[in-house]
């Protein structure tokens, strides 16, 4: 009979699941580990810009580009500005890098400051909550191993993910405060 080695698959593929579920929830609550020292004052960046178009992310300092990062967005990057909660959308416009966590389920994040006063009222006139936590991120912890294939597609709900390699030199580089803007076309320095 057919129907025992599909129940044994379908057990084993349950299994799977239920196994990475939990194990990526463990490894949000345990983080990435340390998380690197700041670069000295001098070199770090004053802003930060963002090419959807391009899927690339620079960081500047006094005018000139110190870095340059292919990075993944939001699965919907492409439809325009984040509008509300759940729309898989990148934010679009200036913003801050408002605080960091070094215990977030991916390696390591910086917050962008979404939504701001115009992102909050644009919500309440069309009756939809904006959402929130955007953030510059690497990898979900435990998958850093995925860092060379992660730009083959767009998987996050609107934040801007790079390697954890990569993310680990922008933590160091960039201070709270920096400002970042999110461009949806081609920008060239």
């Amino acid at each position: 009979m057919r129907l025992k080695p599909a129940l044994g698959l379908l057990a084993l593929v349950a299994l799977l699941a239920t196994g990475g579920f939990g194990y990526t929830k463990v490894m949000a609550r345990v983080g990435s580990g340390t998380p690197p020292p700041s670069a000295d004052a001098a070199s770090q960046a004053d802003l930060i810009t963002v090419s959807k178009a391009d899927k690339r992310m620079q960081l500047l300092r006094d005018g000139k580009v110190l870095r340059t990062y292919r990075i993944s967005m939001g699965a919907n990057w492409d439809a325009g500005h984040k509008q509300q909660e759940g729309d898989e959308r990148t934010p679009e416009g200036r913003y801050l890098i408002d605080w960091r966590n070094p215990k977030s389920f991916a390696h390591l994040s910086l917050h962008i400051s979404y939504p701001n006063a115009a992102d909050t009222d644009a919500a309440q006139r069309a009756n939809v909550i904006p959402g929130g936590n955007i953030m510059i991120h690497g990898l979900p912890n435990g998958l850093g191993l995925l860092g060379p294939l992660h730009h083959l597609t767009d998987w996050t709900d609107g934040c801007i993910a790079v390697t954890n390699t990569e993310m680990e030199e922008i933590w160091s580089l960039v201070p709270t405060g920096t400002p970042i803007e999110i461009f949806p076309g081609s920008q060239s320095l």
